[in-house]
């Protein structure tokens, strides 16, 4: 099953789903499967895991509905099994207030593991906008990552693209300030 055939998004909504996605392995699983479907013996090699390691989180991926079984081949008498995404992006719940934002923690967790000596483009901007400016700068940087998904190749090395948009915490209002 090629990527093109899948649903467009997967929106998490229960308990176990939410689970499985806030593990950083299976974060990591998940993104190895993004483009291609690959069998566990290759997700544990491009993961770093141990084939039961491999295994144990893959099942737990797909018992959530998260992964799927794409196609299934025999190899000397053993059936190999491809997973896949179940769809080409996942949409989160809201942490709602305080609340720990996974894919924000996945991704410095996956910025602290590469490579330092790669080219890297880190940057944070604090800006003051009209609702109007945040509302477009939100819609552009969405369209933005759209095209350049459109645009990603399989065969390529992997590129992570991570951006937050957000009114932070007014300081008078934020926990912990003492003066």
């Amino acid at each position: 099953m090629p990527t093109d055939d899948l649903p467009e998004t997967f929106h998490v909504t229960t308990d176990e789903q939410l689970r499985a996605v806030s593990n950083l392995t299976r974060h990591r699983i998940m993104a190895v499967l993004r483009f291609e479907p690959a069998t566990i013996t290759q997700i544990a090699d491009k993961v770093g895991l141990a084939k039961g390691s491999s295994s144990y989180h893959v099942r737990l991926l797909e018992r959530a509905g998260l992964v799927t079984v794409v196609r299934t081949r025999k190899v000397r008498g053993v059936t190999e099994r491809y997973y896949a995404m179940a769809a080409r992006s996942i949409v989160l719940p809201d942490p709602g207030e305080g609340g720990p934002d996974v894919l924000m923690r996945h991704a410095v967790a996956d910025l602290e593991a590469s490579p330092v000596d790669g080219e890297r483009h880190v940057r944070m901007a604090h800006l003051r906008l009209t609702e109007e400016q945040f509302a477009e700068l939100g819609a552009r940087l969405q369209a933005l990552a759209d095209e350049y998904r459109e645009l990603s190749d399989p065969s390529l090395p992997d590129s992570s693209l991570v951006f937050a948009l957000f009114h932070p915490t007014p300081r008078e209002q934020s926990e912990g300030d003492a003066k």
